[in-house]
């Protein structure tokens, strides 16, 4: 059943109709209030369910309310009780130095990443500095594992015969010149030692050898160092005690 204009009253048809302002109404038949001037869908203002164009439109006019002594309580009471929470909230947050933040999930993820970036921070500052310390330690370790060479005792110099002759006016005949012995040569049945470092001498009677290199004919001078010969090179020396092993 077709509706009837909400301004005429008349029966409304379909290619006539328009629906606005919970009303129905002929395309004529909607027009301003005020100045009858034909409105559409775009144009319209609507205002107590009554079409009106812009230029009519109904200005709202707010009242004014008078100051009561009821009215004049009430603004007081709601005054005190803002001063009350303002006063409430500023002794809580008081020394803390910050306002407080909500807790977002966006802030919650920034957060735990500077969490997980100062541990990572934390562990590699940790790593260089115990790797440090290791690294020391080795080179302290190998520092102290080789012996100090014992030092030799110096022998106080001989007095010239010559000289003490001289004194009492005595004039010994040249004596005819020591042969000269032959070299001795390490014995061939010594110990052999096997090495187990690398060295690399550090005096012109000490012997460079390589790990796995034999050392032959190898004596005890004294706990800490040895005299031998290295079998790769020929070379004969002292060498550390420490850093070689019987075979």
């Amino acid at each position: 059943m077709n509706p009837s204009c909400s301004r005429c009253g008349k029966i409304v048809y379909p290619t006539e109709k328009v629906n606005c302002l919970d009303k129905f109404w002929h395309k004529a038949c909607f027009h301003c209030e005020v100045c009858k001037m034909t409105l559409n869908m775009k144009n319209y203002k609507g205002y107590d369910k009554k079409p009106y164009c812009n230029a009519h439109y109904p200005k709202q006019s707010f009242t004014t309310v008078a100051d009561t002594p009821e009215n004049l309580r009430l603004k007081q009471q709601s005054e005190l009780q803002s001063q009350v929470r303002y006063k409430e909230d500023f002794e809580k947050n008081k020394g803390k130095g910050f306002s407080v933040v909500t807790d977002t999930p966006e802030l919650q993820r920034i957060k735990k990443t500077q969490d997980q970036i100062s541990n990572i921070k934390y562990h590699e500052e940790f790593e260089k500095n115990r790797m440090g310390s290791i690294g020391e330690e080795r080179r302290n370790s190998q520092d102290d594992a080789i012996p100090r060479r014992p030092e030799m005792q110096q022998q106080p110099p001989k007095q010239s015969y010559q000289q003490s002759s001289s004194a009492y006016n005595y004039n010994e005949p040249a004596a005819a010149p020591p042969m000269r012995a032959a070299p001795l040569e390490p014995p061939s049945g010594g110990r052999r030692f096997k090495a187990v470092y690398d060295y690399a001498a550090a005096d012109e009677d000490e012997v460079s050898f390589q790990d796995g290199d034999i050392i032959l004919n190898v004596q005890q001078i004294d706990d800490g160092w040895m005299y031998g010969t290295v079998e790769r090179t020929g070379e004969t020396g002292m060498l550390p005690a420490n850093y070689v092993e019987a075979m």
